[in-house]
């Protein structure tokens, strides 16, 4: 068995709205291996979408810790956890988040300029991202000149390009149709067991999680399949 990659302790968020506390996550405990592809499912409401998010460090737990890798990235600052995000993670839309005046190459090249590479190196960094999800010959084209297919796997070049430690997706395929979704699918199923990335997913939907390698339910906040490595799995073959 391969180490554990991400490992969620005692998980709690509390979200304040008024007088009323909500609790999104409940003492969650979870391990995810490196080189795993994880779905989290779950009704509305269930805490999934917190869950990945402070995984990605997106938001910070009431109380617990969450590590990836030697990092408990609740602990970095601002600072520090921007620039960890960057190099970590790899982050995938329900709504694909590009810009719309950019082309793909330059919305892919985005988080490359926060880093040290130069023009030519960023410029092989893109093309290779988007030879990767199949779109080299889309290049140049703006959002709007592209099927919304075509635009999530722009998104998903756009969060591989950093070659991060985990992608994580957010509903990837929920604004997509099912010939859509299907070919997403498989380039997220395609990148974990190739490539070997990290693949930690969001989903309501049982087709959807079904390319993963394991699903991991959640209700209520709480996990309703154990705090260990041992969920049930969920395979597409």
């Amino acid at each position: 068995m391969k180490p554990a990659l991400v490992r969620i302790e005692e998980v709690t968020k509390i979200y304040r709205h008024g007088e009323l506390d909500v609790t999104a996550l409940d003492r969650v405990s979870l391990e995810i291996a490196d080189g795993d592809f994880v779905a989290l499912m779950g009704p509305s409401g269930s805490g999934k979408s917190t869950l990945l998010h402070i995984i990605a460090g997106l938001d910070r737990p009431t109380s617990g810790r969450c590590f990836v890798g030697p990092t408990d990235v609740a602990q970095l600052d601002q600072t520090a956890l921007a620039a960890w995000r960057n190099q970590h993670i790899g982050f995938v839309f329900q709504t694909f988040n590009l810009i719309p005046v950019l082309t793909a190459f330059e919305n892919v090249e985005l988080p490359l300029l926060l880093t040290n590479l130069n023009q030519r190196e960023r410029r092989a960094h893109v093309e290779a991202a988007l030879a990767l999800v199949g779109l080299s010959d889309r290049m140049r084209h703006l959002p709007r000149q592209l099927s919304g297919g075509q635009e999530q796997r722009v998104a998903i070049a756009r969060a591989l390009v950093t070659d991060p430690t985990l992608i994580m997706a957010d509903e990837p395929t929920g604004n997509l149709d099912a010939h859509a979704a299907t070919e997403v699918l498989t380039l997220l199923q395609t990148l974990n067991r190739t490539a070997g990335k990290t693949v930690i997913m969001v989903t309501h939907d049982p087709k959807a999680a079904a390319f993963a390698s394991r699903t991991v339910h959640l209700e209520k906040g709480e996990l309703l399949n154990g705090n260990s490595i041992q969920s049930s799995v969920v395979s597409s073959q």
